[in-house]
């Protein structure tokens, strides 16, 4: 039987699918290889209704006209998140295999819950997993799984946290458990110490925005029921890397669980000049990396390991009558996570993987690094702009003294309606500065300097 033969067989409820099939599989084709599209945007909701018309009915509108209303109307009322000029946020740039990945592992409809049911999806995963342990220089016999994103990765993480600690330490405190971590932790911290029922202890940090092992201290001595710490490898809004070697030395002499936040930055793990910024890493409890942020995989996929999974399958193991047969001693990514339902996400990322290899992995790094040095250096040499830190990662904080947040909010508004540029104003030190992330290999230096010079 052909693929056309295939394809043209009649299904008893949904009919004849190919033609549909084969229109949604050719966009998606050429939306892999061609340029994106900087001037997509958000619009209205009552704009995207009028422009949609009605589109789920009783009689359905037909696989040409809703794809047509995809690629007419919806797709260019979203940004563009691997434009090489969305410096905003932390954008994503996947590679173009990792993007055709990911229609192959939809289609496949893989249940990556179980071993039994994608024992093959989830031995490729577990590949991709051990690049990262060994890149932590955690022992063979860590691992953990993907979930869809940091938050889903820090929660679950600060779970299988909090009841290693009720094993261990014995009953609740009387006044809850606490977790400790600084002002600059990522706001998904905050929501997972609100889902656990736990408190929040901000630890400060020091004058380079770093939490330290000698702050930690501080705070634990007066916080005995901390159950966990999580440390930054690179915050989100300015890249920096937490002193990690002091923070898990002070954590595990108070018996806290170490869980670091690399969702951003901990790409930076793979990249030589900045390696050193993560001593001290190979000694955590926990870690999570978002592939999706800096290692060229599409939404949503994060990286949740472990030093010591066994911890996070007691934890998250699920039992119920239907669930009896289940093999426990095989890896079952439904117990690393709170999830039991999970499609086989890290695909698209390990096929990249497999791929073009670690090595070109590692240049991609190094080449956004080496992009927001350049951008940094520009800047710091400028007659009209003041670089306010230097960057730690690949993120660049910079001001343009005189300005007031209304010039910031105008001109970065100006920028992306012409396509140029997507560049957000932040607050650092409680002070407007505009910050640029650089994840995207295919971003040009020069050219960002260029345009950078309309901010006289």
């Amino acid at each position: 039987m052909t693929v056309d033969d295939a394809l043209a067989d009649s299904h008893p409820v949904w009919g004849d699918e190919s033609a549909v099939v084969q229109a949604a599989i050719n966009w998606a084709a050429q939306r892999v290889v061609r340029h994106t599209d900087p001037l997509s945007t958000a619009r209205s909701a009552s704009a995207l209704a009028a422009a949609a018309g009605p589109t789920v009915t009783p009689e359905g509108i037909g696989g040409e006209q809703a794809l047509r209303v995809f690629r007419e109307v919806l797709e260019p009322a979203t940004r563009s998140q691997d434009d090489p000029y969305n410096l905003a946020y932390i954008a994503a740039a996947p590679t173009r295999a990792a993007v055709a990945f990911d229609f192959v592992t939809s289609a496949a409809n893989i249940f990556g819950g179980l071993w039994e049911a994608g024992a093959g999806a989830i031995h490729a995963e577990n590949d991709a997993l051990a690049w990262i342990t060994r890149l932590l220089g955690w022992p063979v016999t860590s691992g953990g799984t993907f979930v869809s994103g940091g938050t889903s990765g820090n929660l679950s993480a600060l779970m299988t946290a909090r009841e290693t600690a009720r094993t261990r330490r014995g009953a609740r405190p009387a006044g809850g458990w606490k977790l400790a971590c600084a002002a600059t932790a990522h706001s998904s911290i905050a929501s997972a110490a609100k889902a656990l029922d736990v408190e929040v202890v901000s630890v400060p940090v020091d004058a380079r925005g770093h939490l330290t092992g000698a702050a930690l201290r501080a705070t634990l001595f007066g916080n005995p029921e901390v159950f966990a710490v999580v440390a930054s490898a690179g915050t989100t809004n300015e890249g920096v890397v937490d002193d990690l070697a002091d923070i898990a030395a002070v954590a595990h002499e108070f018996g806290a669980w170490m869980h670091v936040d690399g969702a951003y930055g901990g790409a930076g793990l793979a990249a030589p000049s900045v390696r050193h910024l993560f001593d001290g890493i190979e000694q955590a409890d926990s870690f999570i990396v978002d592939p999706h942020k800096w290692l060229f995989a599409p939404y949503d996929c994060c990286a949740l390991v472990y030093r010591e999974p066994e911890l996070a399958r007691s934890v998250h193991s699920q039992h119920a009558s239907y669930l009896d047969h289940v093999d426990r001693e095989s890896w079952n990514p439904s117990d690393m996570a709170l999830q039991l339902t999970r499609r086989a996400r890290g695909l698209p990322f390990w096929f990249s993987l497999a791929t073009h290899g670690t090595d070109r992995y590692r240049d991609a790094v190094e080449s956004s690094l080496t992009s927001s040095r350049i951008v940094a250096d520009a800047i710091r040499t400028s007659d009209h702009l003041r670089l306010v830190c230097e960057p730690e990662l690949s993120i660049v904080l910079f001001d343009r003294p005189g300005w007031s947040p209304a010039d910031y909010a105008q001109w970065s508004r100006q920028t992306a309606e012409q396509g140029t540029l997507f560049c957000i104003p932040t607050t650092w030190r409680n002070h407007t500065v505009l910050r640029l992330a650089f994840v995207n290999p295919a971003t040009d230096p020069a050219r960002v300097i260029e345009i950078l010079q309309s901010l006289r």
